[in-house]
């Protein structure tokens, strides 16, 4: 499971667009995100995080930096 949740993370931050844990749960039912993240660039892929705080929570946002597999 992880590794299509892989694929279709990559293609999601691949299409210019960044992803949090809840994108990724409502999207790809992925609970893991930042596990999912941490494959991904163990692949090669140059993925950036940003914490983001929106009312008083603060979350990671992830997005590719530039794709170093290509």
């Amino acid at each position: 499971m992880s590794q299509s949740q892989n694929k279709k993370i990559l293609q999601h931050l691949k299409e210019g667009k960044a992803i949090t844990s809840l994108d990724a749960l409502k999207k790809y039912g992925c609970f893991r995100l930042s596990s999912r993240i941490f494959d991904l660039r163990n692949d090669g892929h140059a993925i950036t995080t940003t914490n983001i705080t929106k009312g008083g929570k603060t979350f990671a946002e992830y997005s590719l930096e530039g794709d170093s597999n290509e």
